[in-house]
C-alpha cells in the first residue's frame, strides 16, 4: 500500500480521473480538485475540493485553506487544461484566447505558489503538456501556445525550486472529451492532424484516461532522473 500524499487538478474526467483513481487504488491519499465532483471516487476516499481555476478571484483562496494543513505532497500533478476551439489564430478572440490561458498557464502559477509556499515540501510537480506546445499544428491556437507557455513555467520554477523536481511531461494521445470534439470536426485539410487522431479514436494508439494513467504512475518516477526543469513525452521514455 502506498502512503504517497498526491495532488491532482482535473479529476472530474479523462486522465485526472484515472490518475486519482489508480493513485487511490494503491493506497495513496489523493487531494484532487475540480468543477465538477467525482463522485465515484469520493466513494474511494477523495479528498475533493470543486473549483473552477478560470476564477482566480474565487478559487485561489479556496485552494489555500483546502491545503493550509497539509505538510507535504510527494507529486503534484497539474493536469487540469481546456483546449477551446480548433480554428486559425486570426479568428480567436482575445476572450477566447484569455480563458485558455488563465486555465492551462496561470492558474497553476497560482496553485504552485500555494503549494511551495511557507514550510511545505514538495518532491515532484508534473505539469501535463502536450506535443502541441513543439509542433505549432495550424488550428491548435490558444491550446499551443497555452502549452508552450506551461513547458516554460515549468522551467522557471525548476530554477527558483531546486529541492522540488519538475517536468513538462507529453502523456501521448488520450480517449477524453477533448477528442470526442476533434473527432467529431468535418474534414478539413488545414487541420490535417484531426484525420490521425479520428483513425486512431477507438484503437490502442489511444488509450482512455484509466489505462494511459496505469502506464503514467509508473514512468512519473523515472523523470526524477533527468533534468529538472525539462519537458518528456511518454512516447520517448
Amino acid at each position: 500500500m502506498s502512503e504517497e500524499r498526491i495532488l491532482i487538478t482535473g479529476v472530474s474526467s479523462g486522465l485526472g480521473h484515472g490518475l486519482a483513481k489508480c493513485y487511490l487504488a494503491m493506497g495513496a491519499d489523493v487531494y484532487g480538485c475540480s468543477r465538477r465532483s467525482p463522485d465515484d471516487l469520493l466513494e474511494q476516499g477523495l479528498n475533493f475540493c470543486a473549483l473552477d481555476l478560470s476564477q482566480q478571484a474565487e478559487s485561489e483562496p479556496k485552494f489555500r485553506a483546502w491545503i493550509e494543513d497539509v505538510e507535504s505532497f510527494d507529486v503534484v500533478i497539474l493536469n487540469a487544461g481546456v483546449l477551446g476551439k480548433i480554428k486559425d489564430m486570426q479568428d480567436c478572440s482575445m476572450a477566447e484566447l484569455k480563458t485558455t490561458m488563465e486555465v492551462n498557464v496561470w492558474s497553476n502559477k497560482w496553485i504552485l505558489d500555494a503549494c511551495l509556499g511557507g514550510s511545505r515540501t514538495i518532491q515532484q510537480v508534473i505539469g501535463i503538456s502536450s506535443g502541441a506546445s513543439l509542433s505549432g499544428s495550424r488550428g491548435w491556437n490558444g491550446y499551443s501556445l497555452s502549452k508552450a507557455a506551461l513547458n516554460m513555467l515549468i522551467k522557471l520554477y525548476a530554477g527558483e525550486c531546486p529541492s522540488t523536481h519538475f517536468t513538462s511531461f507529453a502523456p501521448g494521445l488520450v480517449d477524453t472529451a477533448m477528442q470526442d470534439y476533434m473527432t467529431s470536426l468535418p474534414e478539413d485539410p488545414r487541420y490535417a492532424p484531426i484525420e490521425i487522431l479520428k483513425a486512431a479514436k477507438g484503437t490502442d494508439a489511444m488509450p482512455s484516461g484509466y489505462e494511459c494513467a496505469q502506464k503514467l504512475i509508473h514512468a512519473f518516477p523515472r523523470l526524477l532522473e533527468n533534468e529538472s526543469g525539462g519537458y518528456a513525452d511518454i512516447r520517448k521514455l
